[in-house]
């Protein structure tokens, strides 16, 4: 497939042999915290969270935030806490079965965010989801959409490469994610030194056997992997082999249970004190991670 056809960038610049190897600049750093943070996202649809003093200082509790949620926003919060971006592929894909975004405009708007709201650890890519659902809506195979994922990586590094873009591998089977990984590898790019690797259409089968064997042989691969949107019982059965997910779960859970005590909204949906106790509930019920609780303990939908 010829280099122009798969990148939004001039055939000169996709000649590139390789790209950076591993920490190249600030923005390709991850900061490290405790063991039992180290990987734990807390996913929150309002971006003012970012500001909220109950996510940041000693406590640091990482939060992920869309695009989607931050991009019509005239004045962006002030971050207390890293965080990661996501772009809101899933949403862009079942809407439209296309990216109506264009790269440029997406990658003006995380240096945005970069400069204006600061602590951004990781930029999820414009990638290509492979569920059965969205390929019907955007009439692809799976390999078109690995190859548009991965030609996303190198369009995004091209246009700013100080952003802390996170590459992404799509697939629908083991040997699809294989294939994806020597994708990059073509482009020159080994993923065994990114900080970060996102593993995308996984999370609505994540504790299938299927799932797990994937998981397991990127790990074996040497992959630092990142988990978009793993629940509890995804992360019961994988989260010694993760570096980091995320996960919005917590706000489905509080829309079928009655707000905490002394809580007056309807439901804790966009509570940060359930959404708090929520991440430290999951954290105590993973038989490798231990953390204390400063919070009540509340029922986990699986």
């Amino acid at each position: 497939m010829h280099p122009e056809t798969l990148f939004d960038v001039p055939a000169s610049a996709v000649t590139v042999p390789t790209l950076p190897a591993g920490p190249a600049n600030p923005g390709r750093t991850l900061h490290q915290y405790g063991e039992t943070d180290r990987w734990s996202y807390l996913g929150t649809h309002q971006p003012s969270w970012l500001e909220r003093p109950e996510f940041g200082g000693s406590m640091v509790v990482p939060l992920c935030v869309s695009h989607r949620r931050l991009t019509a926003r005239r004045a962006l919060p002030r971050a207390a806490t890293p965080w990661m971006l996501d772009s809101g592929g899933f949403t862009e894909l079942s809407l439209y079965g296309e990216w109506t975004v264009p790269p440029a405009q997406y990658a003006t708007a995380v240096r945005r965010y970069a400069d204006e709201i600061g602590e951004l650890e990781r930029a999820a890519i414009q990638d290509w989801m492979c569920e059965p659902q969205i390929l019907a809506k955007t009439r692809q195979s799976v390999y078109d959409h690995q190859s548009r994922t991965v030609a996303s990586y190198l369009n995004l590094m091209w246009r700013d490469d100080e952003l802390p873009w996170m590459p992404v591998l799509q697939g629908w089977t083991l040997d699809d994610y294989l294939r994806c990984v020597d994708m990059y590898a073509a482009m020159g790019i080994d993923l065994t030194v990114e900080p970060l690797v996102g593993l995308g259409s996984v999370c609505r089968r994540q504790s299938t056997k299927k799932a797990v064997r994937i998981v397991e042989r990127l790990h074996g691969l040497g992959l630092r992997l990142h988990g978009f949107g793993f629940k509890v019982t995804g992360l019961r059965e994988v989260h010694h082999l993760l570096y980091s997910s995320d996960s919005l779960a917590w706000s489905f859970n509080a829309r079928h249970h009655a707000p905490l005590p002394g809580c007056t909204h309807k439901t804790c949906s966009n509570c940060p004190r359930y959404a708090l106790a929520w991440r430290n509930r999951l954290l105590a019920s993973l038989s490798d991670w231990h953390q204390d609780t400063a919070v009540p303990l509340l029922h986990l939908a699986a």
